[in-house]
């Protein structure tokens, strides 16, 4: 073991700029593998000898001199030599796991255009998760932890910024470049399975009916979308039918839009109406001294069957919760 760490282990200690340290992406004599050889077909190697009277430090200088002076003699006395990018092969920080693959991180920049463009330029979160291929909960987690940084950083709280610069230089990051078409990160249309769909349903149709997804939702359940309503971007669908039907780019987008113009519209006007709605519905009466009444439409059958119903009128009080009793599960089984 201490032969390895002596050798081709020995390079390990210190990550490459710009890729990832994982044992997968050398071979037995500590070479990078996807480096190109120079005119002898040698590759770069990360064992090269160095001086055993070094410390630490000196160690850590020693090897930046030597990666600098290869990447100029490669370069042809240009500095600034990048590496190639990572194979399948080289994201694979365990060997022996052929299976798991080490998935890419939001980079810096990237993080800080999602909070740029929710925060200050006020765009929809859909929009700026379809632009960038982030997904929107994801952009919603970013967001939110933007701003807590930033207030961190008004209130003088020190933060991790080396752990986090270190962690970055050594994980597969998805960059963010002005003006060049953004690289997707994650899918962000997938499906979560629907709890009606998990069992199977036998329904009779047919030869002449056209069994659409519409039709297919309601034999599951009376209440459930098709799967093009329940995605996460469904606007994205028209894109692609404009997209089918030939219609110019400037066009396409102009529609989408509008169209998400109009959908943010009909829902502030829903949100608007249910609080108007509310409202209306509670008559307050003044007594004129200190205390004011309340009042609203009730119904007395809206405890539900077993009285439990949180649409009920003190459904809170008399009746202790489920939870307090021995045995129950107090964790979410499922997540609509």
């Amino acid at each position: 073991m201490f032969a390895w760490l002596q050798g081709p282990g020995r390079g390990l200690r210190h990550p490459l700029k710009g890729s990832t340290n994982y044992l997968g992406a050398y071979n037995a004599r500590g070479e990078l593998v996807r480096t190109k050889g120079d005119a002898q077909g040698k590759r770069t190697s990360l064992a090269k000898p160095v001086r055993d009277d070094l410390d630490e430090e000196d160690e850590l200088e020693a090897i930046r001199e030597r990666e600098k002076a290869d990447n100029t003699e490669k370069s042809g006395g240009k500095k600034g030599n990048e590496l190639p990018p990572e194979r399948p092969q080289d994201l694979r920080p365990f060997p022996l796991n052929t299976y798991f693959k080490s998935q890419p991180i939001l980079s810096e920049d990237l993080r800080e255009e999602i909070w740029r463009r929710v925060q200050q330029d006020g765009s929809n979160i859909r929009i700026v998760s379809a632009e960038l291929g982030v997904s929107i909960e994801r952009v919603a987690a970013v967001v939110r932890m933007k701003e807590i940084e930033k207030r961190w950083v008004a209130e003088g709280k020190p933060l991790a910024t080396p752990y986090s610069r270190a962690v970055l230089s050594m994980l597969p990051t998805t960059p963010f470049s002005p003006g060049r078409p953004p690289i997707v990160h994650e899918p962000i249309n997938d499906l979560r399975v629907h709890p009606d769909t998990k069992h199977q349903v036998f329904v009779p149709v047919s030869e002449s009916r056209h069994f659409t997804r519409e039709d297919a939702g309601k034999a599951f359940s009376a209440d459930l979308l098709s799967t093009e309503k329940r995605i996460p971007h469904p606007e994205l669908v028209e894109l692609e039918k404009d997209i089918v039907n030939g219609v110019e780019p400037r066009e396409r987008i102009a529609r989408a839009r509008e169209r998400m113009r109009q959908e943010e519209e009909t829902r502030q006007k829903r949100e608007e109406a249910r609080k108007k709605r509310i409202e209306e519905s509670v008559k307050v009466f003044n007594s004129g001294n200190r205390f004011m009444f309340r009042f609203e439409e009730c119904n007395a059958e809206a405890v539900g069957k077993d009285g439990r119903s949180h649409k009920g009128v003190g459904w809170r009080y008399g009746v202790p919760h489920e939870d307090r009793k021995k045995g129950q599960v107090k964790i979410p089984k499922y997540v609509l």
